[in-house]
């Protein structure tokens, strides 16, 4: 009894102690911060990440504000979207050169639900209305608590598909599906940047062909245009584009780069005070930002069933851009990135954030490109970005009243040029495959026609019938290079024997998409074997008749044999390349009359499926057995022939 004790108390250590590690890895998986914190090399990684961090912090600022108006939201909520969801990311995320916070795409897909909840009626953001939340008026509060909603939406379906586990199902998102919906969604969000760019008035404009129709009322109303506003954009974004240029050119050469987003900034704000150009020409500035943090406030259930739309659009084209970027920068890098983890940790950059009314958030080439350029090592540039921006919240926020709209859309268009070079791929797929072009072509396309997640579904589904309509017509069958064979085999009698013997391997999987041209293959390699006078139906008869007969370890069950020996051809189907198949796969192989070395894995299926005591066909382990077996058959009947004669 005591030694029965002592075992099952040591068991039971075991098994706690496998319990703990298994929990302890969980976590370890869960909270990425765990396992880089600890192994963070101060000495050598502070200075580039506290460089990257002020760098980041300045285009962190710039798109936040961008893209809260290009989400139909106040200014202010920008910021709180560039602060709050890096901080979430930092802790679950596994890209260190992933930089959440606002994003284009994401703040246009949120924009159709705030304009159709709450449409503008006129009011825009140089209102200093004090009732409200954060000195907001009650109009823009209802706009935020919308996106705020989107936002929450969205992460919980991306939660939901951590849970389920569907990060696996990325590989059906192919890189001309990724790349013509991102360039197809950067040119919907140059097209909703024009109006500010030309100082006109217009009505929001979304819905099938929205594209088209805002273009249409542009050329319409073309006299409205206001020259002050397009003179300064265009300016503005002759200026941007110079400089940045200049610092990608002689990146190697300064260690910090010329913050021109920052500059311009500062320049145009002071500009338009100094020339009272709000009422002097009429142009539109960013007007009245709060100082501070809100309060925690939880976003508004009751709209959460009109907003499902562009929730899975967040949820999907958040995603799916993030996740490009992290892969990119792992394989950039030489780490490795969860798929899965992914979901989880964009899923509650997107929830928790959604309590401090922060629009969807997503990672951004511009960001990721910014970190590449200066040398970040971690995520802690971001954490120090995010501690950057609070600094802006509480204290610079308020002097940012003065900044022209005109030029944050212009920020915003230089922001997408990396996306909208991908133009330059069209080039590449071409070269490549004309299909792979078509594909990248339909899905710009419908993405402009519709929006960015209905491109990404017909993308994806595009994907999924050029696989299928590709893999039914692939190539199932190879003729082995008899010489290998032969060199094995030297004696006089195997090679006169082996003459004779057809090897053919299987090498791509066998399911119900290629079972049929698996069979078309085989028939077409007996047909070309057998000799120019034979029909199909002798062809037919040869699949039953001529070829080898069904073995048994190695014995024979049947002995007539119509054909001379000296005619007889054998057909061996080497399937140790065989990966992947399915019931009617391996049901297709026990059709066939023919010699089979198949893996372990195929003859367990036969036998789960009751079909291995078929007569037909004959199973080995190698190839080299299989020849074995023909030569001792051949021996067997040709002294049975001797036999009869005597």
């Amino acid at each position: 009894m005591p030694g029965g004790k002592r075992t099952r108390s040591e068991g039971w250590r075991k098994v706690r102690a496998l319990r703990l590690e298994d929990i302890r890895h969980w976590w370890m998986r869960r909270l990425p911060v765990l396992e880089w914190v600890p192994a963070y090399d101060w000495k050598e990684n502070l200075v580039p990440d506290a460089v990257s961090g002020m760098m980041l912090a300045v285009q962190q600022v710039t798109q936040g504000l961008a893209f809260a108006v290009l989400s139909s939201v106040h200014p202010v909520f920008g910021l709180y979207g560039s602060f709050f969801p890096v901080i979430i990311y930092a802790i679950f995320g596994m890209g260190r050169h992933v930089a959440t916070g606002t994003f284009a795409l994401t703040s246009l897909i949120s924009a159709n639900a705030v304009e159709r909840l709450v449409p503008s009626a006129g009011t825009n953001f140089t209102a200093n209305n004090n009732s409200g939340v954060l000195g907001l008026s009650e109009f823009e509060m209802q706009r935020i608590g919308v996106a705020a909603a989107v936002s929450f939406l969205g992460g919980i379906i991306q939660v939901a598909m951590f849970m389920l586990q569907l990060g696996s199902a990325t590989f059906l998102l192919t890189e001309p599906v990724i790349s013509a919906m991102t360039t197809g969604a950067a040119t919907h969000v140059v097209t909703s940047q024009v109006k500010y760019l030309l100082g006109m008035k217009m009505p929001y404009i979304s819905g099938p062909l929205g594209f088209f129709h805002i273009y249409a009322y542009i050329f319409e109303n073309i006299r409205s245009v206001q020259l002050e506003a397009l003179l300064l954009s265009l300016l503005s974004i002759v200026v941007l584009v110079l400089v940045k240029e200049l610092n990608e050119k002689f990146q190697r050469n300064i260690k910090i780069v010329l913050p021109i987003d920052l500059v311009l900034i500062i320049a145009t704000s002071a500009a338009c005070y100094y020339a009272d150009m709000e009422y002097a020409y009429g142009l539109e500035v960013v007007g009245h930002i709060p100082e501070g943090l809100p309060p925690p406030k939880v976003p508004p259930m009751n709209v959460l069933s009109e907003v499902v739309t562009e929730a899975f659009g967040v949820a999907l084209v958040g995603y799916v851009a993030s996740l490009a970027l992290a892969q990119g920068s792992a394989k950039k890098f030489k780490y490795t990135v969860d798929d899965n983890q992914e979901f989880l940790a964009h899923g509650l950059s997107n929830v928790i954030p959604s309590f401090f009314f922060c629009i969807p958030s997503a990672a951004a080439m511009g960001r990721t490109s910014l970190l590449y350029s200066t040398d970040a090592r971690t995520q802690v540039a971001c954490l120090i970005s995010s501690a950057l921006i609070l600094v802006v919240i509480y204290t610079i926020g308020p002097m940012l009243y003065w900044l022209p709209m005109c030029v944050l859309a212009s920020i915003i268009i230089v922001g997408l040029k990396g996306m909208l070079m991908q133009f330059r791929d069209l080039k590449k797929y071409w070269n490549v495959d004309k299909i792979d072009w078509s594909i990248w072509v339909s899905t710009y396309v419908f993405t402009i026609c519709f929006a960015a997640n209905v491109g990404l579904l017909y993308g994806v589904v595009s994907t999924i019938v050029t696989v299928i309509f590709r893999f039914s017509r692939a190539r199932t069958l190879n003729l082995k290079n008899m010489k290998e064979v032969e060199y094995k085999y030297k004696t006089e009698d195997n090679c006169k024997s082996l003459k004779q013997v057809k090897i053919v391997s299987v090498n791509n999987p066998l399911v119900f998409l290629n079972a049929r041209k698996f069979q078309a293959d085989l028939t077409k390699i007996i047909q070309k074997d057998s000799t120019s006078s034979q029909t199909c139906e002798d062809v037919n008869k040869c699949e039953q008749n001529t070829l080898l007969c069904s073995f048994s370890n190695g014995s024979c069950h049947g002995e007539s044999l119509q054909p001379s020996q000296s005619e007889r051809r054998v057909l061996i189907l080497d399937c140790s390349g065989l990966s992947l198949f399915d019931y009617t796969g391996a049901s297709t192989l026990l059709q066939c009359s023919y010699v089979c070395f198949i893996t372990a894995s195929l003859i367990k299926a036969m036998q789960y499926g009751g079909n291995l005591e078929s007569e037909n066909p004959v199973f080995f382990e190698s190839v080299s057995s299989a020849i074995d077996a023909i030569q001792i058959h051949r021996v067997r009947l040709t002294f049975r022939a001797l036999s009869k004669r005597h």
